[in-house]
């Protein structure tokens, strides 16, 4: 074999191999994403993980998430996808009240669920709906997140039907609820930017909103502290992962933004359309992610 055939075959086998390995690792990367469809699913907006049952619990809007209708629904889903009871709690049910549920949390026994302008809490394991509180001057409740005790933080992301769908009621805030019903007012600004998924450390607060595109801490004393934003808007869900990252759901960006601890932005993961707000399965290391246009849940593993 001459010297020009012997090159002609090294590069053969290295265009064989090169492409080989990106083939490996392109096919290794899209197993660590499954995606859930068909199973049902109306308008998906929140999924939480259940660890007492091992399972995941997914509140569908099921229409108008503005509209008092009664026939929202909280799904019950294994972790392999499979559907255990699709309208596990129904807006439809005699001594149910649920219309268009959104955020979802989990705080002891009881699930705490956003509802335009009411916070219900059911009991853990029965699903049986507990009360229903009214917190005067909201218009959209929206993200929940557990907080230090009895009781949860939730967002007003400040919503109300206009003409060509949502408009600013100006009643943008956060509140703190406690388990018995009661709450309070923990911040308010109607210049918010629609505040949407939120999560606590301790009495410190960070929060992502929906209109501005904005991330920012909100402090024990009530002091707001801006944190770098993100390329794109649209700002839904949001973890903080073990190591310190803050993950970010984005409707502007189709896609899961980490912050990284140099202030930096990276994409988690993109093709995501109207990525809603996003669970943590803690036993698989795995983001739950439901898709609120293609009634469709996403799994990506860490």
């Amino acid at each position: 074999m001459n010297s020009r055939s012997k090159t002609v075959l090294m590069h053969a086998f290295l265009s064989l191999f090169l492409y080989s390995a990106l083939s490996l690792a392109t096919d290794s990367k899209e197993t660590q994403r499954t995606v859930i469809g068909n199973i049902g699913l109306k308008t998906p907006e929140s999924v939480e993980y259940y660890a007492a049952e091992d399972v995941y619990l997914v509140s569908n809007i099921n229409g108008d998430g503005l509209k008092a209708d009664g026939n929202g629904f909280i799904s019950k889903i294994k972790p392999d996808g499979r559907l255990i009871k699709l309208k596990w709690i129904d807006g439809k049910q005699k001594n149910v009240l649920l219309n268009a549920p959104k955020g979802l949390a989990i705080q002891g026994k009881n699930l705490f669920v956003a509802d335009i302008n009411l916070l219900h809490i059911f009991e853990l394991p029965s699903g049986k709906q507990k009360h229903s509180t009214h917190i005067k001057g909201s218009t959209f409740l929206n993200g929940i997140t557990p907080g230090a005790g009895d009781f949860i933080y939730v967002t007003d992301s400040g919503l109300i039907t206009g003409k060509d769908g949502f408009a600013p009621s100006g009643s943008d805030a956060i509140y703190k609820v406690w388990a018995n019903g009661q709450y309070e007012q923990v911040f308010k600004d109607k210049n918010m930017g629609h505040p949407n998924g939120i999560i606590a450390n301790g009495t410190e607060l960070t929060v992502v909103t929906f209109g501005s595109g904005e991330v920012f801490r909100i402090t024990a004393s009530g002091k707001r502290q801006g944190l770098p934003k993100p390329p794109k808007g649209g700002l839904d869900g949001l973890l903080k992962l073990d190591d310190g990252r803050l993950l970010i759901s984005s409707w502007g960006e189709s896609a899961l933004y980490l912050l990284n601890k140099d202030n930096t932005y990276s994409i988690l993961a993109d093709t995501l359309d109207a990525p809603a707000d996003i669970g943590f399965d803690t036993k698989r290391k795995r983001v739950l992610i439901p898709l609120f246009k293609q009634n469709k849940l996403v799994f990506l593993q860490l």
